[in-house]
Order: structure tokens, then sequence, then C-alpha cells
């Protein structure tokens, strides 16, 4: 399959139902980056006085969009308005001295078009690594986006920042915080290439609410490493990933300015549950995935322990394309466990498939039921836990099978 005729598959027409952010716009445009008669540049502007939290990748090749973002993070002025600038069809990495320059010019004119400084607008880039970006179309598209902003536009927004996404990613949770309603809505690309660190994804979180951005920081740190940090599609880190949380602080409440303030609970419960809703649509829309599995690891020596024990499983190939197979074969589970580097007890460890149990005490189980094991297998949502014995250590991922179309996707990708 040609990377064309992939692109050019209908998206699953999943209905979005995105609230709007008090204080934020979108845009969305049609640039020709690379896609043909598709949204592929997006606009959101943040009215002053709002607050950034960034996570990024930890690749060493990060792209010049993630080392501008960065670099500016916590350095905007917010007495200005803040401006996040997303396209889709090149990532603008590995693209030297040339893509750091193309990176300047747009943020030059774009921060012009706005009345802001550079060092409040956010870039971000998602598509082939390697191939320069075209600045040019970005740049005679800034004039229209901005004349295109409006509140109810984040559906288009959610679209153009895809890639081999089959379908656009977005969620809105509301909630009320000392009275006051507060929307969180989020938006999220991601299908391939998609391990820890983040993977080839973007994810981009709006809410109305008044809090310091150190204390968002510190949450959307700590909810990434449950979230977008806990996904694997194919155990490839990108050099794009790229997650910004931003509240405009248009919510009528004293600003939330540490992280015991009971509201900021509130609040980190309903954030965490947008950024889980976000992460599992990433693995839903895995390239060719056809299986969505979760792996509970619990009792082992520690969490990080556990981290580990749950991606050395989740990101085998023996393990995927059993999965494929739709063939319960537990001794891959096994393997994969052993594999991992972290202290097991082979005659303490058991391995359940949903609420089977398959191996305990070193052995298959004894009541082992294969029939029932293998129906369990046909299901396109799948549990497997496995409880170490050890410690107090837990850990939960979520990835996919292996399947011949992520092969065939990505053999055929720049083609």
């Amino acid at each position: 399959m040609s990377h064309e005729s992939y692109q050019n598959k209908k998206p699953n027409e999943r209905t979005l139902k995105l609230l709007p952010v008090s204080g934020i716009e979108f845009s969305a445009v049609k640039a020709k980056i690379r896609y043909k008669d598709r949204y592929d540049l997006m606009l959101a502007l943040i009215r002053p006085e709002a607050s950034v939290a960034g996570v990024f990748t930890k690749s060493l090749t990060s792209s010049a969009p993630v080392r501008w973002c960065q670099k500016i993070l916590n350095k905007a002025t917010i007495q200005k308005p803040i401006a996040i600038l997303v396209n889709s069809g090149n990532a603008n990495a590995f693209t030297g001295e040339k893509g750091e320059k193309s990176v300047r010019n747009i943020l030059n004119c774009l921060a012009l078009h706005l009345k802001t400084d550079t060092r409040n607008i956010f870039l971000a880039s998602t598509g082939v690594i390697g191939e320069l970006l075209d600045e040019k179309k970005i740049i005679n598209k800034i004039p229209d986006l901005v004349k295109k902003l409006s509140c109810s536009s984040i559906k288009n927004s959610a679209r153009a920042i895809m890639t081999t996404d089959t379908f656009p990613k977005g969620i809105s949770k509301e909630l009320t915080v000392s009275g006051q309603k507060i929307v969180i809505t989020g938006i999220a690309k991601g299908s391939g290439m998609i391990a820890p660190d983040m993977a080839t994804m973007l994810g981009f979180i709006f809410t109305n609410m008044s809090i310091a951005s150190e204390v968002l920081q510190e949450l959307t740190s700590e909810i990434t490493e449950r979230t977008f940090n806990a996904i694997t599609i194919d155990s490839d880190t990108s050099t794009s990933d790229t997650v910004l949380v931003i509240a405009s602080g248009k919510s009528s409440m004293p600003k939330i300015k540490t992280i015991g303030d009971p509201r900021a609970l509130v609040f980190k419960e309903a954030l965490e549950g947008v950024m889980q809703h976000l992460a599992h649509e990433i693995v839903h829309d895995g390239e060719g995935a056809s299986k969505f599995v979760e792996y509970k690891i619990n009792g082992a020596e520690n969490d990080l322990a556990a981290k580990k024990i749950g991606f050395s499983i989740a990101n085998s190939p023996l393990v995927k394309t059993a999965l494929v197979g739709e063939d319960p074969n537990w001794g891959r589970i096994v393997m994969a466990i052993g594999k991992s580097g972290q202290k097991v007890d082979r005659d303490k460890l058991s391995i359940y498939f949903g609420e089977t149990l398959v191996a305990e005490k070193g052995s298959q189980a004894k009541d082992y039921d294969e029939v029932t094991t293998k129906k369990y297998m046909k299901n396109t949502n799948l549990v497997i836990r496995v409880d170490l014995e050890i410690g107090d250590g837990s850990f939960t991922v979520w990835g996919c099978d292996l399947t011949n179309e992520y092969i065939s996707i990505n053999a055929n990708y720049r083609s």
C-alpha cells in the first residue's frame, strides 16, 4: 500500500464532542505541506495571563520545534498572547541549520501577526524525518489562520495534526470546582512510532482553570508518566513528541498556587482522565492494530520494576504476533518477564489472561482450560495480568498487536 493511498483512506468519522474553552481560539487550514485536500496546519491562540506546562521527547535527535519549545518553556511573557502552531506531513527533524532557520522565520512572521513575542509561540511538527520543511507554505497561510480564529474550530485542528492516524482524537470533560464550571478539552495525534517518552505523538490539552504554571507543570509531568508514557505500539521513540497543557485562567476563582491546594487534587483527577483517554485512543489507532491490550503488573519489587516488566512484555514481537494469531501462548509472557532484567521468582509469579489463571508456581496452572482461553483471545480488548508476589510495585502498560498491515504502512511510508 503506497503512502498516499494509505493517507487517503477515509478516516473513521467518530463524532468529536469537544467543548470550547474560554480564552482560547483555534483555526485550521489546508497548506498542502505533504497531503492533498486535507487540513494540515493548525493554530491555537490563548489570551494573556495563561499558564503553560510541557513534556517532550527524550530523543537525542529531537526536532527543531521540540528544541525551541524546550528553550522557551516557562519564559513566556504572560501579559501577551500565547500561541501554538502545528503542522503535519513534515517533522522538521534532522534538518540542521536550515530547519532551525525555518523555525525562526515562521516564529517571526506569526509573532508579527499576533502582536506577541516569539518566546510566547510554541511550535510542533510531525511527519517525515530528514526532509526540509517548505516554510513558505506555512508562512503564506498565517494570515488565513489568524483570520479564521474561532472558539469553535478545535475539531478541524484535531484533524490537522493527523499523519497516519485513521481518526481524529479528542475529548472534553466538565467539572465544578469552588462553584465554578471548569472545562478541559484535549486533542492528540499518534498511530505509529509510539513508545515511552511519548513517541511520534502530539497532545494539546486546554482548560479555563486558574492555576500557576509551576503547579500545572508538576501535575502534567506526573500524569504523563501514567498515561502517554505508559503506552507502546512499536517500541520506537520519535524525534517530535510534544505534550502541552495550557490553562487560560479565565475561570472566576483565585489561582491555585500550591500542589497542596484541595482544588488541585480535583483538577488532577479530571486532567488525568483526559490524558489517559487520549493515550488509549492512540493505542486503539495503532498502525494496523487489531487488539488493544492492558498489561497489569502487580507485586513487583517497586513501581519502576513493574513498568520495565510491563514494557518488556508489551514490546515483545513474539507476544505481539501471538496476539495477532489469537494464540494464548503464555510461554511468551514468561519469556518477556524473564528478559526484563528485573527481580523475578519463577515459583511465585502467576499469569492471567482475562480472569483465567494460565500459569502459576513455575508451571501451567492446574485447572488451565485452553479452549476457554483461546475463545477469550478473540476479543478486541484484552487484559493480561502478572502477579509477581515480590513487593508492592505496580504499573499498567497499554499496547497492541503487530500485524502485516503495520509492515505495509511503514514499508511504504514515504512512497
